[in-house]
């Protein structure tokens, strides 16, 4: 069952009334309803459409945190034959909120890492809604240590609000663990893609996110600090966050234009959540293109690809 956001009320309430003639139908055969359901499915389309076109920061945030909207694991069984995730980080615990391991996309050997939230009560706790504690981070070094040692791409997915706050990861060297990750995304020798597919919070994205290429879906955001927190810190009124929203620049559009992102995937109307197989396929292709574009790369050369893009944003973006 689809689930409607608030601004998409206008949607949900013509669907409601497709599904009523559809029952009605079911009890009377005598009953055509074809041609009005015709006509109530067009003008769903159009207001979907319509919708779609003029989304506010704030609705692209509520979209990027769709619960129907498709994580790591999606990308993975969808894009990556032969996946197999590691545990652990060899010095404390497993983490599941970042799933790190080896595959094929395309018959090719790649390392993937992703954040994963969860898509149900059970799996959201078991994932820590995709807010990785130190070990995970270090779970993630670990896979790119070894990707960059057998020569292998390395393709990581983003989603998550940032990393776990608590005590306890504070206590294990959270910003350590997570500098230590950034600092081996610049510093392996192959390539690595990242996607930005939902949620792009601070360093914990970061963490997996400093890439030859990142890209973001057209309905992802990629910020500091998630609007919520930062009107909370700021404004001191969570309620405040569409403000946030909109002053912090964090859609996918914005995030191009000051050189933060180097694409954008679009999402078809009406977002990734309505349309897995087709989001799927545009990533494929996205990451396809990647590994030809970098497939006659010398080590040293991808490492300066990366480098000088990196310390160009140091020049190019103009503080607001």
């Amino acid at each position: 069952m689809q689930t409607y956001l608030d601004f998409e009320k206008p949607v949900a309430e013509l669907q409601g009334k497709i599904q009523e003639l559809k029952s009605l139908a079911s009890t009377d055969q005598a009953v055509s309803i074809d041609e009005e359901v015709g006509r109530l499915q067009a003008r769903a389309d159009e207001a979907l459409t319509d919708i779609y076109k003029k989304l506010t920061p704030w609705q692209k945030t509520q979209v990027a945190r769709h619960p129907q909207r498709p994580h790591f694991s999606d990308y993975a069984r969808a894009l990556i034959t032969e996946f197999v995730p590691l545990a652990g980080d060899r010095k404390y615990s497993e983490d599941a909120a970042i799933q790190a391991g080896f595959g094929r996309f395309r018959g090719t050997p790649v390392a993937v890492i992703g954040q994963e939230q969860g898509s149900t009560t059970e799996s959201r706790l078991k994932h820590n809604f995709g807010m990785a504690k130190p070990e995970g981070y270090r779970k993630a070094v670990r896979v790119m240590e070894m990707a960059d040692k057998f020569d292998l791409p390395i393709l990581s997915f983003v989603d998550t609000k940032g990393a776990y706050p608590g005590i306890g990861a504070e206590e294990r060297g959270q910003a350590e663990a997570i500098a230590r990750s950034t600092d081996m995304c610049l510093s392996v020798g192959v390539p690595n893609l990242a996607v930005i597919i939902g949620e792009g919070g601070s360093g914990g994205a970061i963490a997996i996110a400093v890439a030859n290429k990142v890209l973001m879906l057209e309905h992802a955001i990629y910020s500091v600090i998630e609007p919520s927190a930062g009107a909370a810190i700021l404004f001191r009124d969570p309620a405040k966050a569409p403000e946030m929203a909109a002053a912090q620049k964090i859609t996918a559009a914005d995030m191009l234009a000051l050189g933060i992102v180097d694409g954008i995937i679009a999402e078809p109307i009406g977002g990734a959540h309505r349309h897995h197989d087709a989001i799927m396929k545009a990533t494929e292709a996205e990451i396809e293109g990647f590994l030809v574009d970098f497939a006659n790369f010398s080590r040293e050369q991808v490492r300066e690809h990366r480098r000088d893009k990196f310390l160009k944003m140091t020049t190019s973006i103009t503080p607001v």
